[in-house]
């Protein structure tokens, strides 16, 4: 399985930033698979943002909850991530993980936020 994420690279502050990654080579509802967006901003260590399992369920990190929003397209097997509201402290290198038998990791996708 190969993983790789897309997003525009400069978001605007206040503005919704949109992110795919996109499983090759393997399916995201694979029995028992669970696929998450993790951050890493300039300085810090890794962030946990949300995780969507092969069923459909999600899980967010109580502290980007209420601006977040985890969602797949199993026909394209796809796993898309919408952050609202976004400020200069949401400049991060954002990255897909996924658990399915093996761990799978995606290069990542810079975004910064900036006017």
């Amino acid at each position: 399985v190969q993983v790789q994420e897309s997003g525009p690279g400069l978001v605007k502050p206040s503005q919704t930033l949109s992110l795919t990654c996109t499983a090759s080579g393997g399916s995201i509802t694979s029995r028992g698979s669970l696929w998450r967006w993790i951050r890493q901003s300039p300085g810090k260590g890794l962030e946990w943002i949300a995780t969507i399992s092969y069923d459909g369920s999600t899980y967010y990190n109580p502290s980007l909850k209420s601006r977040t929003s985890i969602a797949r397209d199993t026909s394209s097997d796809q796993i898309t991530l919408q952050l609202t509201s976004v400020t200069p402290e949401d400049t991060a290198a954002y990255y897909c993980h996924g658990a399915a038998g093996s761990i799978y990791w995606g290069r990542g996708t810079l975004v910064a936020v900036s006017s």
